[in-house]
């Protein structure tokens, strides 16, 4: 089976593309939680966070300072906003693809689940 968020990057699903670069694709969830809803996700296949390994440390500062840079393209970077990372079935995570979640826009409540 391909993965949605491989399919994603390989453009065979088109996605509201708002950030890329070389590793990292960023687009908008197609159903979104707060008024600023992006998925950004790294684009070697990772399962998920507990899958991410040391070899993986470079990408994933890179995929927090592309949240920041989205961030601030989207007009939350001052009044706040989110980034979060469901890890397994428990947790929430729908697509085995590791994704953040970029959520704004909106006062966000606590605790989030």
């Amino acid at each position: 089976m391909t993965c949605l968020f491989c399919e994603i990057i390989d453009r065979n699903i088109p996605a509201d593309i708002v950030f890329e670069d070389d590793e990292i694709l960023a687009f908008r969830d197609v159903d979104p939680r707060a008024p600023v809803h992006i998925l950004i996700i790294p684009k070697k296949h990772i399962s998920g966070l507990s899958e991410a390994n040391e070899s993986d440390r470079e990408l994933m500062g890179r995929i927090c300072i592309a949240a920041s840079r989205i961030a601030g393209q989207e007009g939350i970077d001052q009044s706040g906003y989110r980034l979060v990372v469901n890890s397994g079935p428990d947790a929430g995570q729908a697509v085995d693809h590791l994704h953040f979640h970029l959520l704004g826009g909106r006062p966000l409540g606590w605790p989030p689940g």
